[in-house]
């Protein structure tokens, strides 16, 4: 199953900073950030965050994607089933999540998103510190991800978080080009 991954950052920041910051009010980066494991409490304010990230790249893709991308609160829920999610908060306001699951003694990254306001602030490389750091605990002996290949900024934020370009699978995932990335343990 290829990993629905949106465009995602490095840790600079951006050059369009948000008004409010250039009027010399503060940025949203200036709370700190949790990265907290997610609970059933938190799935409305995910299913909310995937409907905000995805959106924009449901056009010409297949019905069965689209769902998958705009889950139900139960879709959701019923889906956490093996899955350990991490949440990156700021503020209380959940701004990011990624999935881990153990397979075969790996563990393969689920659903990594950032809320398109808080891209190119290190949100997506501290969740994939924390499925690293959660990998490890889980004695896992690789880490891997699948990235839709239509998405050049997740596919640069593995690559910069040390991740190697592991394959290519064409049309894998509905039709779309999947590249799979991984970091031996």
């Amino acid at each position: 199953m290829a990993t629905e991954t949106a465009p995602n950052e490095k840790s600079e920041k951006r050059a369009d900073r948000p008004a409010a910051e250039a009027a010399g009010g503060k940025s949203p980066e200036a709370k700190p950030l949790a990265i907290e494991r997610l609970t059933h409490e938190d799935v409305g304010e995910i299913v909310q965050l995937f409907r905000r990230v995805w959106e924009p790249y449901l056009t010409g893709l297949p019905p069965e994607v689209q769902r998958r991308w705009q889950p139900t609160p139960l879709e959701f829920t019923s889906g956490m089933e093996g899955v350990t999610y991490f949440a990156a908060k700021r503020g209380g306001k959940i701004i990011g999540v990624i999935g881990c699951r153990m397979v075969d003694g790996a563990c393969h990254l689920l659903h990594l998103c950032v809320d398109v306001e808080h891209r190119r602030h290190g949100i997506g490389t501290a969740l994939l510190a924390a499925g690293l750091g959660w990998s490890q605990h889980a004695n896992a002996r690789s880490i891997y991800g699948d990235v839709l290949a239509r998405f050049p900024e997740a596919l640069g934020l593995f690559k910069a978080c040390g991740f190697t370009e592991a394959g290519l699978l064409h049309r894998h995932f509905w039709g779309e080009d999947v590249r799979v990335f991984e970091k031996i343990l």
